[in-house]
């Protein structure tokens, strides 16, 4: 039977919060009246938290459980949780019991109202201010460069129409650029809902100052997948244009220079730069070229579109 809801969560190293978020989640569910599955992935924990799952699901088999070779990352482990799911909905959360499953209704209720992906926002986030001036500084920059209107990227707490994980490909640290992944799938009903986030009850933190970095890092790689994945010699020969045309002008007003008044350019860094510009536009312009090559020759095997509904024709005989 087909579950109403799959609630993934990640787990590194979380064995002292396991029982007590399982607890939270079965009364939630069993409250209101959802079917469900958990799918707790451990992504290569070494303080117990296996042996934590496996007790877990030999008392509730609604809970079940992955164990990873070794801590792979959270992209990782939503993705194995997202293959596996086979609910109407699916619910991703934290294992550390800052995200309170009594918001998991909520959710649902705006997906049951027609959209695809419903983000939490933690609003009133209970974190020190090394974490919240960095991440809104973050966020803010994430919402103007992708164009989606969503105040809180990283919340684990977030809830999707199972279609949605299904077409998503979550890899590296991408975990954090799921809803601007969705939204380039064609998934454009998103919107975000305020949550509660509670203070850390166990253990410490397992994120730094250095998950920004790869943060931005990534936005690039995903703005780029994105929007000219299909597409490269837009983002390569725009660049390429510019440089060569700027070279070129240069150049010639160089060339005028040498020309009409005689001007030696033996000691002159602006021809170095010329001529690098020039160079470097036709490399960029040759990158996107060989870009369209690969990109013709992928379509050509693998459709890079999917469809939604069709209904074929009918054959009507005439009398």
């Amino acid at each position: 039977m087909t579950p109403d809801l799959s609630i993934v969560v990640p787990v590194y190293d979380e064995a002292a919060s396991l029982p007590e978020l399982a607890e939270e989640i079965r009364a939630v569910c069993e409250a209101h009246g959802y079917s469900f599955e958990v799918w707790f992935v451990d992504d290569g924990s070494r303080d117990g938290s296996w042996e934590v799952i496996e007790r877990l699901h030999a008392e509730d088999p609604r809970f079940a459980g992955v164990r990873l070779r070794r801590n792979y990352g959270k992209s990782a482990a939503l993705a194995v949780g997202f293959e596996r799911a086979r609910g109407r909905y699916v619910v991703t959360l934290d294992a550390d019991l800052q995200d309170d499953p009594a918001e998991i209704p909520g959710l649902i209720e705006l997906l049951e109202s027609g959209y695809d992906l419903v983000s939490g926002w933690k609003k009133r986030r209970q974190d020190p201010p090394s974490k919240t001036i960095p991440s809104r500084f973050f966020n803010f920059v994430t919402r103007k460069l992708s164009g989606i209107p969503l105040h809180d990227f990283n919340c684990g707490l977030k809830a999707y129409r199972r279609e949605v994980v299904k077409a998503v490909r979550v890899y590296g640290e991408l975990h954090r650029y799921i809803p601007l992944l969705a939204y380039w799938e064609g998934f454009t009903r998103i919107t975000e809902k305020p949550v509660r986030h509670r203070p850390r009850k166990y253990g410490r933190t397992k994120f730094g100052l250095e998950r920004f970095i790869r943060g931005f890092l990534d936005l690039i790689t995903v703005l780029f997948l994105t929007r000219f994945m299909s597409r490269p010699m837009h983002f390569f020969g725009t660049f390429g244009v510019l440089a060569f045309l700027a070279g070129f002008v240069i150049s010639l007003w160089l060339s005028l220079e040498k020309l009409v008044w005689n001007q030696p350019l033996t000691n002159r860094p602006l021809l170095l730069l010329g001529v690098l510009m020039i160079m470097v536009g036709v490399q960029m312009f040759t990158t996107g070229l060989l870009g369209e090559l690969i990109i013709r020759e992928r379509m050509e095997r693998t459709p890079t579109y999917q469809v939604v509904e069709e209904r074929p024709p009918e054959v009507v005989r005439t009398v």
